[in-house]
């Protein structure tokens, strides 16, 4: 049976998502120090500030940000390793 990439997609998501989920509550969670310190440190690669195009009839924004921790990416790969094995 072939696997579809979308699913892959879909698997590589849910695990970031999931992991940058529990790695927003461990940060707050945490008591201060090295744990925490860990846990708090976050790239955020992105457009910012967003990029407006201003046309006079039509104007519109672009933007986004991507904020990624230590959990997000170990539940990316969780999700790349689930795939696999199903």
């Amino acid at each position: 049976m072939r696997k579809s990439p979308w699913i892959l997609l879909l698997f590589i998501l849910v695990g970031g998502l999931l992991g940058g989920i529990l790695g927003e509550m461990l940060r707050v969670m945490a008591p201060q120090g090295a744990i925490q310190s860990v846990f708090s440190t976050a790239i955020t690669p992105g457009i910012n500030p967003p990029l407006t195009v201003d046309l006079i009839l039509l104007k519109f924004t672009i933007g986004f940000t991507v904020k990624m921790n230590l959990l997000t990416f170990l539940g990316m790969f969780l999700g790349m390793y689930l795939y696999k094995q199903a």
